[in-house]
């Protein structure tokens, strides 16, 4: 496997010898002090280019950087529409295991790209065009506090969607079940991250889908969220609905308690009361109550 010192030499010498090619980031974990190194980090560069028509009509010119597992260029799909406007990108997997996310972005766009992200450090800069940074920061990824709209938005959602759970369990629709549990969880590790917010003065950042979350909960909470991944079982689903129910419940009150936001305990108690009764309600009844 290339190290860092290679692929880095690697990404720039393509750049110095390509005259389209006047500038070179990086951006993600590998710009953050604070996350540790290893093996899997992508390299999230970026080439500010001169023109993107030439890269694009023929795209042999990445073959440079390596013999390639796998790539997906997001603005040539069509399952996932494209959202990067102007730029374009190439997100290769080598077999060497490393991987390079590549962004082409347009010259007049530098400006703008630099003050995307606090999380950029710039490699090469042939012109000294690029404005002057600050050093890297993942200040922009800190946890944010919530207003009590979020809050109560939260909460809503949450309770709103586990009875979509309930429904799909009582109809023996397992996919369906497992993807609203999912959309409930999501409300969840929003919910443990308002509280890791509070208790770290919203300071620092859990990453992307909540990954560090680990680090910062108790033994508890962090085996209780863990038990709100179900099997593929009816039963498993719904013991993992419950589980996640306690979990939101406590971890609300905490949250609503040190922000001082009304916790809507009465939509809580309808709903557990309405899920225990799906629970047990007859697959062959023709009436809810």
């Amino acid at each position: 496997m290339r190290t860092e010192a290679d692929m880095i030499e690697l990404i720039v010498k393509i750049a110095e010898k390509d005259d389209r090619v006047r500038a070179v980031g990086m951006n993600g974990s590998r710009t953050n002090p604070k996350v540790p190194k290893d093996v899997f980090q992508d390299y999230d560069i970026v080439y500010i280019v001169t023109e993107m028509e030439s890269f694009i009509r023929d795209h042999k010119w990445i073959d440079v950087f390596g013999e390639r597992l796998i790539m997906q260029k997001p603005e040539e799909m069509s399952l996932f529409p494209p959202e990067l406007g102007g730029r374009f990108s190439y997100l290769m997997q080598f077999t060497d295991g490393n991987r390079i996310d590549l962004l082409l972005v347009p010259f007049d766009e530098k400006d703008v790209y630099c003050k995307e992200d606090k999380l950029t450090i710039i490699l090469m800069d042939k012109d000294n065009s690029l404005p002057s940074i600050p050093n890297p920061t993942d200040v922009d990824y800190w946890i944010k506090k919530p207003s009590t709209e979020f809050f109560d938005d939260c909460c809503n959602e949450f309770w709103w969607v586990s009875t979509y759970v309930a429904k799909g369990l009582w109809r023996k629709e397992i996919i369906y079940a497992q993807e609203h549990l999912n959309n409930v969880r999501s409300m969840l590790i929003q919910m443990l991250e308002w509280q890791v917010g509070i208790e770290t003065n919203f300071s620092v950042s859990v990453g992307k889908h909540g990954k560090y979350l680990e680090g910062f909960l108790t033994e508890k909470s962090w085996q209780k969220l863990l038990s709100t991944y179900a099997d593929g079982s009816y039963d498993g689903v719904w013991r993992a609905l419950f589980s996640m129910c306690d979990l939101f419940d406590s971890t609300a009150m905490y949250v609503g308690k040190h922000l001082n936001y009304e916790y809507p305990y009465e939509n809580e108690k309808s709903v557990i009361t309405y899920l225990k009764h799906i629970q047990n309600l007859s697959p062959n009844a023709t009436d809810i109550f």
